[in-house]
Protein backbone atom coordinates (compact mmCIF):
# COMPACT_ATOMS: atom_id res chain seq x y z
CA UNK A 1 0.00 0.00 0.00
CA UNK A 2 3.03 2.24 -0.21
CA UNK A 3 1.73 3.70 -3.47
CA UNK A 4 -0.78 5.80 -1.54
CA UNK A 5 2.05 7.72 0.13
CA UNK A 6 3.38 9.04 -3.19
CA UNK A 7 2.04 12.42 -4.27
CA UNK A 8 1.85 11.42 -7.93
CA UNK A 9 -0.32 8.38 -7.09
CA UNK A 10 -2.56 10.47 -4.85
CA UNK A 11 -3.09 12.90 -7.71
CA UNK A 12 -3.69 9.97 -10.08
CA UNK A 13 -6.43 8.54 -7.83
CA UNK A 14 -8.00 11.97 -7.39
CA UNK A 15 -8.02 12.41 -11.18
CA UNK A 16 -9.50 8.93 -11.63
CA UNK A 17 -12.41 9.69 -9.32
CA UNK A 18 -13.23 12.91 -11.18
CA UNK A 19 -12.82 11.28 -14.60
CA UNK A 20 -15.24 8.53 -13.55
CA UNK A 21 -17.95 11.10 -12.87
CA UNK A 22 -17.38 12.84 -16.20
CA UNK A 23 -16.97 9.77 -18.41
CA UNK A 24 -20.33 8.21 -17.55
CA UNK A 25 -22.25 11.36 -18.51
CA UNK A 26 -20.39 12.29 -21.69
CA UNK A 27 -19.98 8.67 -22.76
CA UNK A 28 -23.70 7.94 -22.60
CA UNK A 29 -24.60 10.94 -24.75
CA UNK A 30 -21.84 10.09 -27.23
CA UNK A 31 -23.10 6.52 -27.56
CA UNK A 32 -26.76 7.50 -27.88
CA UNK A 33 -25.93 10.25 -30.41
CA UNK A 34 -23.84 7.73 -32.38
CA UNK A 35 -20.79 9.93 -31.98
CA UNK A 36 -18.46 7.45 -30.30
CA UNK A 37 -15.82 8.05 -32.96
CA UNK A 38 -15.91 11.79 -32.26
CA UNK A 39 -14.06 11.21 -29.00
CA UNK A 40 -11.45 9.21 -30.88
CA UNK A 41 -11.09 11.98 -33.46
CA UNK A 42 -10.64 14.69 -30.83
CA UNK A 43 -8.08 12.59 -28.96
CA UNK A 44 -5.97 12.13 -32.09
CA UNK A 45 -6.29 15.76 -33.11
CA UNK A 46 -5.29 16.86 -29.62
CA UNK A 47 -1.78 15.57 -30.33
CA UNK A 48 -1.28 18.59 -32.57
CA UNK A 49 -2.17 20.82 -29.61
CA UNK A 50 0.35 19.00 -27.43
CA UNK A 51 3.05 19.26 -30.10
CA UNK A 52 2.32 22.97 -30.58
CA UNK A 53 2.58 23.72 -26.86
CA UNK A 54 5.85 21.82 -26.49
CA UNK A 55 7.27 23.47 -29.60
CA UNK A 56 6.60 27.08 -28.52
CA UNK A 57 7.31 26.44 -24.84
CA UNK A 58 3.77 26.77 -23.45
CA UNK A 59 2.00 24.33 -21.14
CA UNK A 60 0.66 21.78 -23.69
CA UNK A 61 -2.59 21.40 -21.77
CA UNK A 62 -3.58 24.98 -22.61
CA UNK A 63 -2.68 24.77 -26.30
CA UNK A 64 -4.38 21.38 -26.38
CA UNK A 65 -7.60 22.86 -25.02
CA UNK A 66 -7.46 25.68 -27.58
CA UNK A 67 -6.96 23.25 -30.47
CA UNK A 68 -9.74 20.85 -29.44
CA UNK A 69 -12.19 23.74 -28.97
CA UNK A 70 -11.51 24.83 -32.55
CA UNK A 71 -11.72 21.28 -33.89
CA UNK A 72 -14.88 20.48 -31.89
CA UNK A 73 -16.56 23.55 -33.38
CA UNK A 74 -15.47 22.59 -36.89
CA UNK A 75 -16.72 19.07 -36.29
CA UNK A 76 -20.20 20.33 -35.46
CA UNK A 77 -20.12 22.59 -38.52
CA UNK A 78 -19.01 19.82 -40.90
CA UNK A 79 -21.60 17.49 -39.41
CA UNK A 80 -24.28 19.91 -40.55
CA UNK A 81 -22.78 20.10 -44.05
CA UNK A 82 -22.44 16.33 -44.43
CA UNK A 83 -25.63 15.46 -42.58
CA UNK A 84 -26.13 12.22 -44.51
CA UNK A 85 -22.45 11.24 -44.42
CA UNK A 86 -21.44 12.46 -40.96
CA UNK A 87 -18.43 10.11 -40.81
CA UNK A 88 -16.73 12.23 -43.51
CA UNK A 89 -16.18 15.08 -41.04
CA UNK A 90 -14.53 12.66 -38.62
CA UNK A 91 -12.19 11.29 -41.29
CA UNK A 92 -11.23 14.77 -42.51
CA UNK A 93 -10.41 16.27 -39.13
CA UNK A 94 -8.63 13.17 -37.81
CA UNK A 95 -6.36 13.12 -40.86
CA UNK A 96 -5.62 16.84 -40.70
CA UNK A 97 -4.97 16.75 -36.96
CA UNK A 98 -2.51 13.86 -37.19
CA UNK A 99 -0.78 15.49 -40.17
CA UNK A 100 -0.30 18.76 -38.27
CA UNK A 101 1.06 16.89 -35.23
CA UNK A 102 3.60 15.03 -37.38
CA UNK A 103 4.71 18.23 -39.11
CA UNK A 104 5.21 20.02 -35.79
CA UNK A 105 7.24 17.11 -34.43
CA UNK A 106 9.40 17.14 -37.56
CA UNK A 107 9.96 20.89 -37.32
CA UNK A 108 11.26 20.43 -33.80
CA UNK A 109 13.88 18.03 -35.18
CA UNK A 110 12.69 15.28 -32.85
CA UNK A 111 13.19 17.34 -29.72
CA UNK A 112 9.62 16.95 -28.52
CA UNK A 113 8.99 13.41 -29.75
CA UNK A 114 9.63 11.84 -26.34
CA UNK A 115 7.28 14.27 -24.58
CA UNK A 116 4.56 13.68 -27.16
CA UNK A 117 5.01 9.93 -26.66
CA UNK A 118 4.13 10.38 -22.97
CA UNK A 119 0.85 12.01 -24.00
CA UNK A 120 0.32 9.32 -26.64
CA UNK A 121 0.39 6.40 -24.20
CA UNK A 122 -0.33 8.21 -20.94
CA UNK A 123 1.86 8.65 -17.89
CA UNK A 124 1.00 8.95 -14.21
CA UNK A 125 3.91 11.30 -13.60
CA UNK A 126 2.47 13.92 -16.00
CA UNK A 127 -0.42 14.69 -13.63
CA UNK A 128 0.02 17.97 -11.75
CA UNK A 129 -2.05 19.80 -9.17
CA UNK A 130 -3.09 22.30 -11.83
CA UNK A 131 -4.71 19.50 -13.83
CA UNK A 132 -6.53 18.21 -10.76
CA UNK A 133 -8.04 21.65 -10.20
CA UNK A 134 -8.96 21.85 -13.87
CA UNK A 135 -10.62 18.44 -13.66
CA UNK A 136 -12.53 19.48 -10.55
CA UNK A 137 -13.78 22.64 -12.25
CA UNK A 138 -14.71 20.67 -15.36
CA UNK A 139 -16.57 18.08 -13.29
CA UNK A 140 -18.57 20.80 -11.53
CA UNK A 141 -19.41 22.51 -14.83
CA UNK A 142 -20.50 19.28 -16.56
CA UNK A 143 -22.49 18.20 -13.48
CA UNK A 144 -24.35 21.52 -13.29
CA UNK A 145 -25.02 21.62 -17.03
CA UNK A 146 -26.36 18.08 -16.89
CA UNK A 147 -28.71 18.88 -13.99
CA UNK A 148 -29.99 22.04 -15.71
CA UNK A 149 -30.18 20.87 -19.33
CA UNK A 150 -30.69 17.12 -19.04
CA UNK A 151 -34.23 17.23 -20.48
CA UNK A 152 -33.33 19.36 -23.55
CA UNK A 153 -30.26 17.17 -24.15
CA UNK A 154 -32.44 14.08 -23.83
CA UNK A 155 -34.75 15.39 -26.57
CA UNK A 156 -31.81 16.48 -28.75
CA UNK A 157 -30.14 13.10 -28.36
CA UNK A 158 -33.10 11.01 -29.50
CA UNK A 159 -34.80 13.32 -32.01
CA UNK A 160 -33.13 16.45 -33.41
CA UNK A 161 -36.18 17.30 -35.53
CA UNK A 162 -38.43 17.34 -32.46
CA UNK A 163 -35.83 19.43 -30.61
CA UNK A 164 -35.75 21.91 -33.50
CA UNK A 165 -39.56 22.08 -33.63
CA UNK A 166 -39.62 22.72 -29.89
CA UNK A 167 -37.42 25.76 -30.42
CA UNK A 168 -34.24 24.36 -28.92
CA UNK A 169 -30.96 25.85 -30.24
CA UNK A 170 -29.73 22.52 -31.57
CA UNK A 171 -26.64 23.92 -33.32
CA UNK A 172 -25.48 25.78 -30.23
CA UNK A 173 -26.17 22.78 -28.00
CA UNK A 174 -24.28 20.44 -30.33
CA UNK A 175 -21.28 22.77 -30.49
CA UNK A 176 -21.18 23.21 -26.72
CA UNK A 177 -21.42 19.46 -26.21
CA UNK A 178 -18.56 18.89 -28.66
CA UNK A 179 -16.47 21.57 -26.96
CA UNK A 180 -17.07 20.07 -23.50
CA UNK A 181 -16.09 16.65 -24.82
CA UNK A 182 -12.97 18.09 -26.42
CA UNK A 183 -11.89 19.99 -23.31
CA UNK A 184 -12.46 16.87 -21.20
CA UNK A 185 -10.26 14.83 -23.53
CA UNK A 186 -7.56 17.51 -23.46
CA UNK A 187 -7.48 17.54 -19.66
CA UNK A 188 -7.55 13.78 -19.03
CA UNK A 189 -5.29 12.78 -21.92
CA UNK A 190 -2.02 12.99 -19.92
CA UNK A 191 -3.13 10.20 -17.56
CA UNK A 192 -4.69 7.74 -20.02
CA UNK A 193 -3.02 8.66 -23.33
CA UNK A 194 -4.40 9.94 -26.61
CA UNK A 195 -4.72 6.49 -28.14
CA UNK A 196 -7.10 5.15 -25.49
CA UNK A 197 -8.81 8.20 -23.98
CA UNK A 198 -11.91 7.64 -26.13
CA UNK A 199 -12.16 4.07 -24.82
CA UNK A 200 -12.07 5.33 -21.22
CA UNK A 201 -15.00 7.63 -21.99
CA UNK A 202 -17.08 5.25 -24.09
CA UNK A 203 -16.61 1.85 -22.41
CA UNK A 204 -18.26 2.60 -19.01
CA UNK A 205 -21.42 3.80 -20.75
CA UNK A 206 -21.37 0.87 -23.18
CA UNK A 207 -21.02 -1.60 -20.31
CA UNK A 208 -23.66 0.14 -18.23
CA UNK A 209 -26.16 -0.09 -21.08
CA UNK A 210 -25.99 -3.87 -20.61
CA UNK A 211 -27.01 -3.53 -16.96
CA UNK A 212 -29.70 -0.87 -16.83
CA UNK A 213 -32.70 0.13 -18.93
CA UNK A 214 -33.24 3.57 -17.40
CA UNK A 215 -31.35 6.69 -18.48
CA UNK A 216 -30.32 7.64 -14.95
CA UNK A 217 -29.50 4.05 -14.05
CA UNK A 218 -27.04 3.86 -16.95
CA UNK A 219 -25.26 6.99 -15.73
CA UNK A 220 -25.02 5.83 -12.11
CA UNK A 221 -23.86 2.35 -13.06
CA UNK A 222 -21.41 3.90 -15.51
CA UNK A 223 -19.87 5.97 -12.72
CA UNK A 224 -19.31 2.87 -10.59
CA UNK A 225 -17.91 0.87 -13.52
CA UNK A 226 -15.61 3.72 -14.55
CA UNK A 227 -14.34 4.14 -10.99
CA UNK A 228 -13.63 0.43 -10.58
CA UNK A 229 -11.87 0.29 -13.94
CA UNK A 230 -9.84 3.44 -13.37
CA UNK A 231 -8.65 2.56 -9.86
CA UNK A 232 -7.89 -1.07 -10.76
CA UNK A 233 -6.04 0.07 -13.88
CA UNK A 234 -3.90 2.52 -11.92
CA UNK A 235 -2.95 -0.11 -9.35
CA UNK A 236 -2.08 -2.54 -12.14
CA UNK A 237 -0.07 0.14 -13.92
CA UNK A 238 1.87 0.92 -10.75
CA UNK A 239 2.58 -2.72 -9.89
CA UNK A 240 3.48 -3.93 -13.39
CA UNK A 241 4.89 -0.73 -14.88
CA UNK A 242 2.40 -0.79 -17.75
CA UNK A 243 0.86 2.31 -19.40
CA UNK A 244 -2.14 3.45 -17.32
CA UNK A 245 -4.44 3.93 -20.29
CA UNK A 246 -3.81 0.42 -21.59
CA UNK A 247 -4.25 -1.11 -18.12
CA UNK A 248 -7.55 0.71 -17.54
CA UNK A 249 -8.87 -0.23 -20.98
CA UNK A 250 -8.02 -3.92 -20.54
CA UNK A 251 -9.76 -4.04 -17.15
CA UNK A 252 -12.84 -2.31 -18.55
CA UNK A 253 -12.91 -4.84 -21.39
CA UNK A 254 -12.66 -7.67 -18.84
CA UNK A 255 -15.62 -6.16 -16.96
CA UNK A 256 -17.52 -5.99 -20.25
CA UNK A 257 -16.70 -9.63 -21.04
CA UNK A 258 -17.73 -10.83 -17.56
CA UNK A 259 -21.02 -8.93 -17.62
CA UNK A 260 -21.84 -10.07 -21.16
CA UNK A 261 -21.07 -13.70 -20.28
CA UNK A 262 -23.09 -13.51 -17.06
CA UNK A 263 -26.11 -12.06 -18.88
CA UNK A 264 -25.84 -14.76 -21.53
CA UNK A 265 -25.70 -17.48 -18.90
CA UNK A 266 -28.69 -16.03 -17.03
CA UNK A 267 -30.65 -15.82 -20.27
CA UNK A 268 -29.73 -19.41 -21.13
CA UNK A 269 -30.70 -20.70 -17.67
CA UNK A 270 -34.00 -18.82 -17.82
CA UNK A 271 -34.76 -20.22 -21.26
CA UNK A 272 -33.79 -23.73 -20.14
CA UNK A 273 -36.02 -23.45 -17.06
CA UNK A 274 -39.01 -22.33 -19.14
CA UNK A 275 -38.37 -25.10 -21.65
CA UNK A 276 -38.24 -27.78 -18.94
CA UNK A 277 -41.38 -26.36 -17.37
CA UNK A 278 -43.26 -26.52 -20.66
CA UNK A 279 -42.11 -30.10 -21.22
CA UNK A 280 -43.23 -31.09 -17.71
Amino acid sequence: MEMFFYGLMQRAFQASFLISLIASILGLFLVLRRQSLMADTLSHVSLSGVALGLLIGINPTWTNILVVIIIATLLAFLRQIYRTYSEISIAILMSVGMAVALVLMEISAGGITLSVTQFLFGSIVTIHKEQIWMLLGLTIIIGLLYLIYRKPMYVLTFDEETAFTAGLPIKTMSILFNVLTGVTIAVIMPIVGALLVSAIIILPAAISLRLSKSFYGVILNGMVIALVGMLSGLVTSYELGTPPGASITIILMLIFAIITLAKYMLHYLKFDRLFNKSQG
